[in-house]
């Protein structure tokens, strides 16, 4: 069997060389459109990858919904927020694994210097996150040094600080940088971690503030956040009005709450737990409607959300249509390269070939073809993403080929060319031996 794939190889690199500008024609017709689709697709790869592989069924996000009762209809999604009441309720509840409350923030930090009253470099503005302390075991955060706080200094409000290795070695030149003083908004905060390199995308754990491009560099706990009026970034929704829209009892959602549940019984117990905390609260009084609870999964989360832009899926089908018209060529050229060779079709028919070894040898010349096709469309989607990189959007930096995706490229160049063979192999293994010969 190798020795005849072999000997197809031979006969399919005459015929090439035989024909070099319909050869380089077809390559070319491939190539290109190849090179399209899969530059299309390997942005809509990055962009709906799973942020955080290994537990992404066992986190959840939690919505409730307190919202006045006027106008309510019976299926309504929530609220995609909580409010500070209930956020810090469930997290005192402590009926999951793990749990943490969080809001995006921003902050100026500068470093001090020891034996130093004043910094030694200028504030530099940062992204911030402030949370409580289980985020970090959740999300699986790696640590260059130290590691994150304790809930005991959530209930505090202890003024520490989580940084990135990044951040650290802007502002100190190092990463061992523990017990160590920054000033956050002016106010002195000490290192218990320094994150080492690490990075969601999309950033499920808050879409409210982007879901590609962010760049957190600072972490605080939400309590110490709010005993110092640190700045909070995302949405905010009210419903009514109040004089301090982020104090614990105003009717504003703008607070994300992830619980971690290691199994489906657990995360169905959560979720009665939810009804029936709602349940309580309309009792009470503060909730108007029915319950009305959603427990997502981080993927369920981000199809809710629709987070790839509707421009990406836009660009494949213009490129796979792209790819079909470079298709329905191919075929129309590799028909005329095949009937042209009828006579020596004919002459392999006459000498024994079966119909069945001349439709392979047709194939295997096709797919020789969409190799070679598959290598220019490699170049031409790396240069594709190239330009991707340098379009004014937030996901970028994250058009990259990785190594699945340039399997893909070459499968996809090959399986197009085989699928364009078809025909004219077909119709080559097809054309009358007796006819040829008499013509010839």
């Amino acid at each position: 069997m190798t020795a005849v794939f072999g000997y197809y190889l031979e006969l399919a690199g005459r015929s090439l060389r035989r024909h070099v500008v319909l050869t380089a024609l077809m390559i070319a017709t491939i190539g290109f459109g190849v090179g399209a689709s899969m530059t299309t697709l390997t942005v809509l790869h990055v962009l709906s990858r799973d942020p955080i592989p290994g537990k992404s069924h066992e986190l959840y996000y939690v919505q409730l919904d307190p919202r006045k009762a006027g106008g309510a209809a019976p299926d309504e999604e929530p609220e995609s927020q909580l409010t500070r009441a209930d956020a810090e309720a469930l997290l005192r509840a402590g009926r999951a694994d793990r749990q943490a409350m969080m809001v995006g923030g921003n902050a100026a930090v500068e470093p001090v210097t020891e034996g130093a009253a004043s910094s030694a470099l200028p504030a530099s503005m940062v992204d911030a996150r402030w949370t409580s302390a289980d985020l970090f075991a959740m999300f699986e955060v790696p640590f260059a040094a130290g590691g994150g706080w304790t809930a005991e200094d959530d209930a505090r409000a202890a003024r520490v600080v989580v940084i990135t290795r990044a951040l650290a070695e802007k502002l100190f030149g190092a990463v061992a940088v523990t017990g160590r003083t920054v000033r956050v908004n002016g106010i002195a905060m000490r290192i218990v971690g320094v994150i080492d390199r690490w990075s969601v995308s999309p950033h499920f754990y808050d879409l409210t503030v982007g879901a590609y491009g962010i760049d957190e560099q600072l972490f605080a706990p939400f309590s110490t956040s709010r005993a110092l009026q640190f700045g909070r970034s995302g949405d905010m929704n009210c419903w009514a009005y109040a004089s301090d829209l982020e104090a614990v009892g105003a009717p504003c959602t703008w607070i994300q709450l992830w619980v971690e549940l290691g199994s489906q019984p657990r995360a169905a117990a959560y979720h009665d737990f939810l009804v029936q905390y709602s349940e309580d609260e309309r009792k009470a009084g503060r909730f108007e409607r029915p319950p009305n609870v959603r427990l997502r999964d981080v993927t369920a989360w981000l199809d809710h959300k629709q987070i790839v832009p509707d421009e990406v899926h836009l660009q494949i089908a213009i490129a796979f249509g792209f790819l079909a018209v470079c298709l329905i060529n191919t075929v129309g050229l590799l028909l005329t390269k095949f009937l042209r060779r009828s006579a020596e079709i004919g002459v392999r028919r006459a000498l024994g070939a079966s119909r069945r070894s001349i439709f392979l040898q047709l194939l295997v010349e096709a797919g020789m073809i969409g190799v070679a096709g598959g290598v220019l469309g490699l170049g031409l989607a790396w240069l594709g993403l190239w330009a991707v990189r340098h379009q004014p959007t937030s996901y970028a930096e994250l058009a990259r080929l990785d190594l699945p995706m340039l399997a893909a490229t070459v499968a996809l160049a090959v399986a197009s060319s085989l699928c364009a063979g078809l025909l004219p192999a077909w119709r080559g293994c097809h054309l009358p031996p007796a006819i040829q010969l008499k013509s010839q």
